[in-house]
């Protein structure tokens, strides 16, 4: 028999997830709770399954719980789930990147089984991620039976799983920080530079485009280290020091980011000398 779920905080993760776990059949979509009544529709409707509800009271237990609310609603949503006595026999899970399972005490506490299960991508469009959903990879740690029960759902709507440090879970969701948001301030700054040496903005993307399309490359093909070029791999600390001088110049915030980056570059061309990867 197919094991129930019900959805608590159907945002733009829940309703996604929510909406693979029903058309794949691995989860009988029960119950939807958001913060609204009318939110629970929307997420109810997304999804092609499940019943909208109002307030906590109104959830039927379930065999499987996914908590995809934001990360400081974790532990107290949990802890009044609990206290309603919903978590019997039950399997729970969040979606959390920067938190870990460790959140979901009070489940464990209620004899639930828990576990993070967090997908590695931007789910800014619903219903393209759940078209192209395939091969998503997922952070994953908690009890071991719970991800026993998780991982055959998860790896039927596409997801690859690799277990995570739950300890080291802050610094987990750090990475994909740098990898994403922080790659984009870093194009930010090249691109107001290319602004302020007269380059229009149109240009500038397309000066930007080839180098960092390029550099992204290298670094999935042959590594960090062997992808590093410029004045600081060459080890041009003039050249270094003057840029570093006039971008702190021209803007003073953008400045310290370029200092805050020669530091962490200096070390990566350190290992690219050493012929580390």
């Amino acid at each position: 028999m197919t094991p129930t779920l019900n959805i608590v905080g159907a945002g733009h993760v829940g309703r996604t997830l929510g909406r693979l776990f029903a058309a794949h059949g691995v989860f009988a979509v029960q119950d939807v709770l958001t913060r609204s009544t009318g939110s629970a529709g929307a997420a109810a409707a997304f999804i092609g399954a499940g019943r909208a509800v109002a307030q906590v009271a109104d959830l039927r237990p379930a065999q499987v719980w996914m908590l995809a609310v934001g990360d400081d609603q974790i532990a107290p949503t949990c802890a009044a789930l609990a206290s309603a006595g919903l978590f019997d026999n039950a399997t729970v899970f969040h979606c959390s990147g920067a938190k870990a399972s460790g959140e979901l005490q009070a489940a464990s506490r209620a004899g639930a089984l828990v576990a993070s299960v967090h997908p590695v991508r931007s789910f800014a469009d619903p219903a393209g991620v759940a078209a192209a959903f395939a091969g998503t990879w997922c952070g994953v740690e908690g009890d071991p039976e719970a991800l026993a029960r998780l991982a055959p759902a998860f790896e039927a709507i596409g997801a690859q799983l690799v277990t995570i440090d739950a300890a080291a879970k802050t610094v987990y969701h750090a990475a994909s920080v740098f990898a994403s948001n922080y790659l984009v301030t870093v194009l930010d700054a090249a691109l107001r530079a290319y602004a302020a040496a007269g380059v229009p903005v149109e240009v500038a993307r397309e000066l930007a485009r080839p180098l960092a399309s390029e550099s992204l490359a290298n670094v999935f093909r042959l590594g960090p280290a062997a992808a590093l070029s410029g004045p600081v791999a060459r080890g041009d600390v003039a050249t270094v020091a003057r840029q570093q001088a006039a971008v702190s110049h021209w803007d003073a915030p953008t400045g310290r980011l370029y200092e805050a980056l020669v530091e962490a570059t200096t070390l990566l061309a350190e290992r690219k000398r050493r012929g580390e990867p």
